[in-house]
């Protein structure tokens, strides 16, 4: 609508540059008011558009076919009052039945056809006929002629500008819904995942809790507890078990079955600091340092799912192999800017190419890759972005920029479970 706008607008233009050549310089009579009536029509509603846009962007067809029969009318009747069909720009007709043919369905494109067909028809035979001055030296014929040189050359323009252009918002339109297509099937491929997982943390849940209780009375076994050395792995191994049930827990809880736990009330400061001492028990053998750049800290929701995504994050940085990972938090306007860095090899280039979609992964592991899947899917859910590159230094770095007001306690966030 915006295209048509924008043409309609150089329509006005040219109609009153043409009416005022015609009337004043080369001194044919023109019925002015009622050509100044059309023009002050297609103003009209110009501006009733670009005002409707302001409160609503969306378009129908309807208004699309009924702007485009308006526009075909305008110009019948300024044909009408010009000499009709013998006027050149006549052939003007064809540049709607074009922008019908890129804009408008099949039965709307023929029926703008047809509008312009009758048009001309009727302007055949009913016309008002232009009236040129007796000391002209040129003829009507060679009035036409040098009328169609231009008409032509402004038709040419007009299409390859304008339909170019409506082509492209075309082309940019089936992109985003590709890519609204695509996150969908992401976001259903979410839901059987968590319905697995639920189920999963279901028939884990008895085991973990059997294998905690035998653990504990090995413990207080006096043979196993005079080894020292077999106490600490049992004590190791019991410890790990407890993990076990805190994640499935935390499984249950973003599935909404774990009841009489409310999502509990913290800081972004000891938000990280809670996720980082977490990865830093797991994985004792790497150095993760946290840099808190975040300025003054700001009252957040504890999301069990975030936190799972973050962790995941710093586990791949880990894992790439990595000594050394830094957690960076930093603030950027209304936004948390959170990046981990590693000084691994990097990511490849298909990984970085196929950044959120699941089942990329250069471990080759079954079932590998869903990491950054669901860290990108839940970032998103909550109006965040992740992106991922390769250092200059070496190492690769994942930014994810959150906004706080999604994150807020009393915001209002989306649940990103």
């Amino acid at each position: 609508m915006l295209q048509l706008v924008q043409l309609r607008w150089i329509a006005v233009g040219g109609q009153v540059a043409t009416i005022a050549f015609v009337q004043f310089g080369l001194g044919v009579a023109l019925p002015l008011a009622p050509m100044a009536a059309v023009v002050a029509a297609l103003v009209a509603l110009n501006l009733s558009f670009l005002a409707r846009l302001r409160w609503r962007r969306s378009v129908s067809h309807v208004e699309l076919f009924l702007t485009l029969a308006f526009d075909a009318s305008a110009l019948t009747a300024q044909l009408y009052l010009s000499g009709g069909a013998t006027n050149p720009f006549a052939f003007l007709f064809l540049l709607h039945v074009t922008l019908a043919a890129v804009l408008l369905q099949p039965w709307a494109t023929w029926t703008i056809a047809a509008v312009t067909v009758v048009a001309l028809t009727f302007l055949v035979f009913f016309n008002r006929p232009l009236m040129l001055p007796a000391e002209w030296d040129w003829s009507l014929p060679d009035l036409q002629i040098a009328g169609m040189l231009i008409c032509f050359a402004l038709d040419a323009g007009l299409l390859a500008v304008f339909v170019a252009r409506i082509s492209k918002n075309l082309r940019e339109r089936d992109l985003r819904l590709a890519a609204m297509r695509q996150r969908a099937a992401e976001e259903e491929h979410i839901v059987r995942m968590g319905l697995l997982a639920s189920g999963a943390a279901h028939e884990l849940g008895t085991p973990l809790a059997t294998l905690d209780v035998i653990l504990s009375d090995w413990r207080r076994m006096p043979k196993l507890a005079k080894d020292k050395d077999l106490a600490a792995e049992i004590a190791d191994m019991q410890e790990e078990v407890r993990r076990c049930k805190t994640i499935v827990t935390g499984i249950l809880m973003s599935a909404g079955e774990a009841r009489g736990e409310a999502p509990a009330a913290t800081t972004v400061r000891r938000f990280l600091e809670e996720i980082v001492a977490d990865r830093r028990s797991a994985r004792a053998g790497a150095e993760i340092e946290l840099l808190d750049r975040f300025g003054e800290d700001v009252a957040i929701v504890s999301d069990s799912a975030l936190k799972q995504v973050i962790g995941n994050v710093v586990d791949n940085a880990v894992e790439a192999p990595s000594a050394w990972v830094g957690v960076e938090a930093s603030r950027e306007g209304e936004a948390l800017m959170l990046t981990v860095r590693d000084a691994g090899p990097g990511f490849a280039p298909e990984i970085l190419r196929g950044l959120g979609k699941p089942y990329v992964s250069s471990k080759g592991k079954p079932g590998g890759g869903l990491g950054l899947f669901l860290v990108v899917n839940v970032v998103r859910k909550l109006g965040g972005v992740v992106e991922a590159r390769n250092r200059p230094e070496g190492g690769a770095a994942v930014s994810l920029t959150l906004p706080l007001e999604a994150l807020a306690v009393h915001g209002g966030r989306q649940d990103a479970a």
